[in-house]
C-alpha cells in the first residue's frame, strides 16, 4: 500500500493506519503493515542513537552572529533565489514553510505561510535548529541528508510523537564539484496540505539548484583562468592553475587535465601531490598556481586508510615515502573503494555494476567513476581487474555498528555488508591476505 497516496485521498485513515504501524514497530509487535524501507531504516538508525520517541529533543538555537556566518560562508547563498522561486509562490498559498539546512543539519534560512512558522516555533523548528536525524529522529531534513535521496515524511512515520501532526518532504543539495552534501531543502506542513506530487516538487527543485551551481562553477572558472593566463604566459616548464576544489583554469606545458587531485588540507610551498609528484604551489585569487618538479613522477606509497566510521563523512588517506595526503571521499567513491577491499584479489567492472547497482550492464558509469578515483590515487589502483595494488597496506575502519556502514548507500551488495562485514578494521597486505583485525585494535 501507498501510504503516501493514501494520505491524499483519505489523510484521516493514513494517519491512523501509519500510528498503528508506528507503535506496533516501535514496540516489538505485528504491525497491520510493514513501513516504507526507507522510513524503517531510518527508525533503525534513530532507535540506535537514543533518541526518546515520546520525548521531542531541542539542542540549543545557533547564535544569530553564528547562523550569518554559515549563511555567508555557505554554497547554499547561491542558490536561495532558485530555491525561493520554485517553492515558495506555492509553498505559501498551499500553508507550507520552505527550510533550508546546511550539511550539518542546522537550519538558516525559513520562510513561508505565518501561520504555519508559528507552528513550527512550537516545535523548535527554528532557525539555527539541529534538526539531525540522530537528534530529532526521522524527518524531512535529517534524514534525507543522511540517505542523500528525497524522502517525504508523512504523520507518524516521524519518530518523534509530537511531529505527528506534520508532513516533510527534503531533498538533498549536492556540490556538483565533488558530490559532497551541502545541505537539504525541505517543504513542511500541516497534515491536510499533504499531496503526493510534494516530493517530486520538491526534488526536482533541488536539480535546479543543482543546475545553478554548476553554472556559478563554471563561471569562476572563466574568472580565474583570465587571472591565470598572464602568470602562466611567464611560467616555464609544467604548470597549471586550478581552483581551490583542483579544477582546473589553465595548463601550460603538459597535457590538459581536467581536475586536479589536492589534499583537504593545503598551503603554500613544496607539496607531493598524486599524479604530479613533487610540486610548488603559490596562491592565487581564487586558486592555485601548481609547478611540477622535473624529473620522473614518484608514486611510491606504502598504506592506504579508508575512514568509513562516521556515516556523514567518508575519507581517504595516503602516506609513504613520496608523502602524504587526504580527502574527504564522495558517497559513490567511497561505496567502490569499499567493495574492492573487500574483493582484494579484483573485480571487474560488470561485478562492481552489480554490486552497486543490481545491474551488470551499468559498466559505463562504473568505469567513468573509477576514473576519477584513478586521478587521485594514480598507481595504487589498478584495472581489469579493478583492484588495489598488491605493494600496498589497506586500512578499512569501519562503524561500532554494521548497520552504520555507508548508510546513504542503496547498493544490494551493501546490505550483506552491513548485517556480515567481510573486512574488519585492520591492515590488509596485498589482495591474497586474509582478512582480520589489525594487531592490537579489534575490530567492530
Amino acid at each position: 500500500m501507498d501510504v503516501r497516496h493514501l494520505a491524499g485521498v483519505d489523510t484521516t485513515r493514513a494517519v491512523r493506519l501509519l500510528s498503528e504501524v508506528r507503535s506496533a514497530t516501535l514496540s516489538g509487535q505485528r504491525a497491520p503493515m510493514a513501513p516504507r524501507p526507507v522510513i524503517e531504516e531510518s527508525w533503525e538508525r534513530v532507535l540506535r542513537s537514543g533518541v526518546d520517541p515520546d520525548h521531542d529533543v531541542r539542542a540549543g538555537l545557533l547564535s544569530r552572529a553564528e547562523v550569518q556566518r554559515r549563511r555567508e560562508g555557505s554554497a547554499l547563498r547561491h542558490v536561495l533565489p532558485v530555491l525561493r522561486e520554485g517553492l515558495l509562490p506555492f509553498a505559501d498559498a498551499g500553508r507550507h514553510i520552505m527550510v533550508v539546512a546546511d550539511a550539518d543539519g542546522r537550519v538558516l534560512w525559513r520562510e513561508g505561510s505565518p501561520a504555519v512558522l508559528r507552528k513550527a516555533d512550537d516545535l523548535g523548528f527554528a532557525v539555527g535548529a539541529d534538526w539531525r536525524e540522530d537528534v530529532v529522529g526521522t524527518n524531512g531534513v535529517g534524514t534525507p541528508a543522511v540517505t542523500r535521496r528525497p524522502v517525504q515524511v508523512f504523520a507518524a512515520e516521524h519518530f518523534v510523537r509530537s511531529h505527528a501532526a506534520w508532513t516533510c518532504a527534503g531533498a538533498p543539495l549536492t556540490d556538483p564539484r565533488d558530490g559532497r552534501l551541502i545541505g537539504v531543502v525541505d517543504v513542511s506542513g500541516p497534515l491536510e496540505t499533504v499531496h503526493p506530487s510534494t516530493l517530486a516538487w520538491v526534488g526536482s527543485v533541488a536539480k535546479l539548484a543543482e543546475a545553478r551551481l554548476r553554472e556559478h562553477h563554471l563561471e569562476s572558472l572563466e574568472r580565474l583562468r583570465s587571472v591565470a593566463a598572464p602568470v602562466l604566459a611567464r611560467t616555464g616548464g609544467r604548470a597549471l592553475v586550478v581552483d581551490r576544489h583542483g579544477w582546473t583554469a589553465a595548463v601550460t606545458g603538459m597535457p590538459y587535465t581536467r581536475r586536479l587531485a589536492l589534499p583537504d588540507a593545503l598551503s603554500a610551498g613544496t607539496r607531493w601531490l598524486p599524479t604530479l609528484g613533487r610540486c610548488s604551489l603559490e596562491p592565487l585569487a581564487g586558486g592555485w598556481l601548481v609547478r611540477a618538479a622535473d624529473g620522473p613522477v614518484s608514486r611510491a606509497a606504502s598504506r592506504v586508510v579508508l575512514d568509513l566510521r562516521e556515516p556523514r563523512g567518508a575519507s581517504l588517506a595516503v602516506s609513504g615515502g613520496a608523502g602524504s595526503w587526504s580527502r574527504r571521499l564522495s558517497p559513490r567513491h567511497a561505496e567502490l573503494l569499499y567493495l574492492l577491499a573487500v574483493h582484494r584479489a579484483g573485480r571487474s567492472a560488470a561485478g562492481l555494476a552489480e554490486d552497486v547497482f543490481g545491474d551488470p550492464a551499468r559498466t559505463v558509469t562504473v568505469r567513468a567513476e573509477l576514473s576519477r578515483v584513478r586521478r587521485y590515487l594514480g598507481g595504487l589502483l589498478e584495472h581489469r581487474p579493478y583492484r588495489f595494488t598488491e605493494g600496498a597496506d589497506i586500512d578499512v575502519l569501519l562503524p561500532e555498528d554494521p548497520r552504520d556502514l555507508l548508510p546513504h548507500s542503496t547498493a544490494p551488495a551493501l546490505g550483506d555488508g552491513r548485517r556480515h562485514p567481510t573486512v574488519r578494521e585492520g591492515r590488509h597486505r596485498g589482495p591474497e591476505s586474509p582478512p582480520g583485525p589489525r594487531p592490537g585494535r579489534a575490530g567492530p
